[in-house]
């Protein structure tokens, strides 16, 4: 195959020896398999500012992406600096994101280098040696799918543990490779303490999830993981041997009404005491003239 204008300088650099074929093209990256010697690896080229999609990427980057705050109203105003800005983020994002979970126990691509703005990391096989299929391209038996579901809901708290979210998490985004689920695409992770939009994008995650293998095994679709989980993290409650239900059912005590009455008796009193002295303060002023 020839190649891509992208790829060549890392071919000058020694880091490419040759493009096999394209493996994809997503709304963010095109990616290639490439040999790099005796090894056959993905290549990650992203695709420029201004052929992506901005739409979901401002809520992401909030507080997390972008910390400088002339940087994030250039994004929010869509401007050239904003655009420019966005493209260093969302790729050292990816970057530093895959390495730091890969150190936490998360399944994802081996990282092996970052050059020109090309990715060069793992390619993922199935049992076969073959290109690992994307969850989305499978048809599942009710018990692996309940498998897979229990499986990634906790990678998502293993991230969140770490203070990670994914951000775009869905069937298009994990493979099953020899030894699993594999979770891929890290541009739109977020931290999920300084990032206001945290709470939905999570939940956003789970759902995706969750409704793609509900498919196969139709009880998940009336559970709710990412209610619960958000409500442990708040909590400071979160671990990776918590044991989760499903369940986001808010548990409340009963009511004490004998303590809600006299509450409500205490101000009342007050009230009254405070309408009688302002009711003789007047009769007082009124005597003296």
């Amino acid at each position: 195959m020839k190649i891509p204008k992208r790829i060549e300088p890392l071919v000058e650099e020694g880091l490419v020896d040759s493009v096999i074929c394209q493996l994809m093209s997503g709304k963010e990256a095109m990616v290639y398999v490439v040999r790099c010697g005796s090894d056959i690896r993905c290549a990650k080229v992203y695709k420029e500012a201004n052929k992506r999609n901005f739409c979901q990427s401002v809520s992401n980057a909030e507080g997390e992406l972008v910390r400088n705050g002339r940087r994030m109203r250039a994004i929010q105003r869509r401007s050239y600096f904003g655009w420019m800005t966005q493209k260093g983020a969302w790729q050292s994002t990816e970057v530093d994101t895959m390495s730091h979970l890969a150190t936490v126990g998360v399944p994802t691509p081996k990282y092996y280098n970052f050059f020109e703005g090309v990715l060069l990391m793992e390619l993922i096989t199935d049992s076969n040696g073959d290109i690992a299929p994307r969850l989305n391209d499978l048809t599942l038996s009710a018990e692996l799918a309940r498998t897979y579901h229990d499986f990634l809901i906790r990678q998502i708290v293993r991230m969140l543990c770490h203070g990670i979210v994914h951000g775009d998490l869905s069937e298009y985004n994990v493979l099953i490779g020899n030894q699993g689920p594999v979770v891929i695409d890290f541009p739109q992770a977020i931290f999920a303490a300084s990032n206001h939009n945290a709470q939905r994008i999570l939940k956003r995650d789970v759902d995706n999830v969750t409704t793609y293998l509900s498919r196969f095994a139709p009880e998940l679709a009336h559970t709710d993981y990412g209610s619960e989980i958000w409500s442990l993290y708040q909590r400071g409650k979160l671990h990776l041997e918590v044991n989760l239900t499903g369940n986001a059912e808010e548990k409340t005590k009963p009511v004490n009404m004998s303590s809600v009455l006299n509450a409500i008796n205490a101000v009342l009193k007050k009230e009254m005491a405070w309408q009688r002295y302002k009711q003789e303060r007047w009769t007082s002023r009124q005597l003296q003239y």
